[in-house]
């Protein structure tokens, strides 16, 4: 009987120890809401190209670009990504510029090649949270935008209208005095 017990452990104790190396070499998704850098490829396109050297958070003056470590699986351990409530983008474009994979593109820094480059996410505004739709004018968002009346525009109390030129960057989100937030970037990965 305590050989058969003895035997049993062991095989709980291989199981419990072979299950967490097996989860990692499975793909994961991070909980964590995320931006790639502006002019980044498709997800899988981007994930093939990047080559994890680090190069464009090093170019960021805003220092807005961190790295995945394993918590988001190991396929995009080291690669780039963007929280906008932590930090958002100033559409410097320096990250592309300075990309040797072509992961990120470049992209000139003028309005329409970022409109036409540039798809990090969307911003969406929660009317129930935001205090300009409550009666309290705010306008915080508009004024963070780095493409005011082409990405997002002003109603009556500053009530914020994004459009669909709206590129993602995060400032808007970033800049939100509510909590949570009013207004937050939908991430176009996936």
């Amino acid at each position: 009987m305590q050989r058969r017990t003895f035997i049993k452990s062991i095989g709980v104790t291989a199981a419990a120890t072979a299950a967490p190396l097996a989860s990692a070499a499975l793909p994961k998704r991070s909980s964590l809401r995320y931006l790639r850098p502006p002019g980044a490829l498709p997800e899988d396109e981007f994930l093939s190209r990047c080559i994890r050297c680090g190069q464009c958070g090093e170019a960021c003056p805003n220092r807005c670009i961190s790295y995945f470590g394993t918590g988001n699986g190991l396929a995009s351990l080291d690669t780039p990504y963007i929280v906008p409530r932590e930090k958002a983008c100033i559409l410097c474009m320096k990250c592309g510029d300075v990309c040797p994979s072509g992961a990120i593109q470049p992209i000139v820094r003028e309005l329409e090649p970022i409109l036409a480059g540039v798809h990090m996410g969307h911003a969406v505004v929660n009317e129930r949270l935001c205090l300009s739709y409550q009666g309290k004018s705010c306008g915080v968002c508009y004024r963070a935008c780095p493409l005011p009346d082409v990405a997002i525009s002003v109603g009556m109390m500053e009530q914020p209208h994004v459009t669909d030129k709206c590129v993602g960057c995060g400032l808007c989100e970033r800049s939100c005095i509510q909590m949570p937030q009013a207004i937050r970037i939908v991430p176009n990965y996936g």
